[in-house]
């Protein structure tokens, strides 16, 4: 199996109340769980040992034995499983940090706007980048790459090949739901509509576009974004980003309650 490692180069800087976090999480995984199974533990045998006091039953270790093996083997399961779930993603959470802390360097240029994190009822959209060049979806996909070796996505417009390899029109079919999502409530929110562009980031690989107009989609490493930026035509005056941009906080603040 060919050796994989994460893409992106540096860990992203540390966030607010992250301290907090690690220990609120180092309590709950370390002093708390185990207590607590540890004690059901011994609520079971005990309610056990009491069934088997008052029926005078005669010890049985082949039944508990069996338990212990089938517990044993499901529990080395679920454990196996959660830790590749977590490795999945501590990955896709670092890399939207990383994204995320990328963007907040754009405030000071084109009068941008930059939300992380906004959720739908069945879903959540990574980044928003309201500016006078448009508003921007921004998806943040972190996959491993090999540990050596070319590291490249190519994207025709209908689907998405890693080195090679066919990852099929999931992605795009995800961005294209997030943007019709985010199209509608502006338009609720403000009665008028704006341009939207999606983008899916890749952090870590380089991208290349063989073909936009089949999908209106960019992918790209975001260290592109910038220069993507750059080359759009102004397409809201600041007093429309403001308009967004106030409607959107309110209406994240809303979900917050």
């Amino acid at each position: 199996m060919q050796t994989k490692k994460s893409p992106l180069k540096d860990k992203p800087l540390r966030h607010a109340g992250q301290s907090l976090d690690e220990e609120i999480n180092r309590l709950i995984e370390d002093d708390a769980i185990p207590y607590i199974s540890v004690s059901l533990l011994m609520i079971v045998l005990c309610i056990l040992e009491w069934y088997r006091w008052y029926f005078q039953l005669p010890p049985s270790p082949f039944i508990f034995t069996s338990l212990a093996l089938l517990v044993v083997g499901f529990s080395t399961y679920k454990i196996i499983n959660t830790r590749s779930q977590l490795k999945n993603l501590r990955l896709g959470r670092d890399g939207e940090r990383a994204v995320g802390q990328y963007l907040e360097s754009f405030r000071s240029t084109h009068g941008i706007k930059v939300f992380h994190d906004i959720k739908s009822d069945s879903f959540n959209i990574d980044h928003i980048v309201v500016s006078t060049k448009g508003i921007y979806i921004i998806e943040t996909k972190t996959h491993s790459k090999p540990a050596k070796g070319k590291a490249e996505i190519i994207f025709d417009g209908k689907q998405l090949l890693f080195n090679g390899a066919n990852y099929g029109d999931r992605i795009i079919i995800q961005v294209k739901a997030e943007n019709k999502w985010l199209s509608e409530l502006i338009e609720e929110l403000t009665a008028r509509r704006f341009p939207i562009q999606p983008v899916i980031a890749f952090p870590g690989w380089f991208v290349k576009m063989t073909n936009t107009n089949d999908s209106g989609i960019w992918a790209l490493n975001p260290r592109g974004l910038p220069t993507f930026l750059n080359n759009q035509k102004e397409a809201m005056t600041l007093e429309d980003v403001q308009l967004v941009s106030n409607h959107l906080s309110r209406y994240i603040r809303s979900l917050e309650k």
